[in-house]
C-alpha cells in the first residue's frame, strides 16, 4: 500500500522519530561525565544537521565524528553557556531577595538573556557545520539573530511552546527525558540549515 511505502510521509515520519529517539539517547550517554556535555552537544547539532537536510548516514558514527571534531569548541561554548545561565540566576535571586526590588536588576537580568540568547542559539549549529572561531561564531550567531529577526522569534516561540509540553505534567516530562533534548536540538538545527543555505546562496552568488 502507498500509505506504508518508503515514500510515504508516515514512513519518512517513523524514521525522523527513530533517528531522534537514537541522537537524544547519545546525547544523554555521553554528557553522563558532565564535563563533555558541551561535546555531546556540539556533536548532536552536527547530526540534526544532516537530519534537517534528509541526509542518508549512520547517526551513531556522525554523532562519534562531530563529537571528536568539536570537542575543545563544544566545552568552551558549554561553560559560556553555563556562566551565562548562572549569571542570568543570580541576577534574579538578587532582584527577588533586596528590599524593594531594584528595577536595575530586573533590567540587567532581561539584558542578560537577550544578549545570551542572540549570542549561543546559532553558535552551536555554526561550531558544528563550520570552521571558525568560538568567538567569530559567537558573533555570527548575534548578525544571523539580527538579519533574520522574524525567523529567529519564530524559533523561539516553538522552542518555548516545545518547553511547555515537555514540562505539562508527569506524563509529558516522559517525553521530556526520551526525546526532548533531542528534539530540540533538531528544532534549532533545523531553523539553522534554512538561513545557512540562505546565506551560503547568497555568499555564493555574490550578492
Amino acid at each position: 500500500m502507498k500509505f506504508f511505502s518508503t515514500d510515504s510521509p508516515l514512513y519518512r515520519f517513523v524514521c525522523k522519530f527513530t533517528d531522534l529517539l537514537k541522537l537524544n539517547f547519545l546525547w544523554i550517554l555521553f554528557s553522563l561525565p558532565i564535563v563533555t556535555i558541551g561535546a555531546s552537544t556540539a556533536a548532536a547539532f552536527s547530526v540534526a544537521l544532516r537530519l534537517a537536510e534528509d541526509e542518508e548516514g549512520y547517526i551513531w558514527q556522525g554523532f562519534w565524528k562531530g563529537f571528536k571534531e568539536n570537542w575543545k569548541q563544544g566545552t568552551m561554548l558549554a561553560l559560556i553557556t553555563f556562566i551565562s545561565l548562572y549569571a542570568v540566576y543570580l541576577d534574579f535571586q538578587m532582584f527577588e531577595a533586596l528590599e524593594d526590588n531594584p528595577l536595575a536588576f530586573l533590567i540587567c537580568g532581561i539584558l542578560l538573556i537577550v544578549v545570551a540568547f542572540t549570542a549561543l542559539i546559532y553558535a552551536w549549529p555554526l561550531i558544528a557545520r563550520y570552521e571558525n572561531s568560538l568567538l567569530n561564531s559567537m558573533k555570527n550567531s548575534m548578525a544571523i539573530f539580527r538579519q533574520y529577526f522574524g525567523r529567529s522569534m519564530l524559533l523561539l516561540i516553538v522552542l518555548l511552546l516545545e518547553l511547555f509540553f515537555f514540562f505539562f505534567n508527569t506524563t509529558t516530562m516522559f517525553f521530556a527525558v526520551v526525546i526532548g533534548p533531542g528534539m530540540i536540538i533538531y528544532t534549532i538545527s533545523a531553523f539553522s540549515r534554512q538561513v545557512f543555505t540562505k546565506i551560503e546562496t547568497k555568499n555564493q552568488s555574490g550578492g
